[in-house]
């Protein structure tokens, strides 16, 4: 996974963000859609995530992932 840099988050549009009205789970590439599936899976089943957000994370990594 190619390393993402503060400066490199910050210049993402929201719409690489799996929850962009938070500007969480950034999704610029491949490696980081998959990683924020994973992520998102976690945070679920520690409660930090309702399954909605999960949802919405998981669609957009589907469809960077082209699922």
């Amino acid at each position: 996974m190619a390393k993402l840099t503060s400066a490199k988050r910050d210049s993402l549009a929201k719409s690489d963000f799996g929850l962009p009205a938070q500007r969480k789970y950034p999704m610029p590439d491949e490696a980081h859609a998959r990683d924020a599936k994973a992520r998102a899976s976690a945070q679920e089943k520690k409660g930090k995530l309702s399954g909605a957000q999960k949802e919405t994370i998981d669609r957009k990594a589907d469809r960077i992932l082209d699922r």
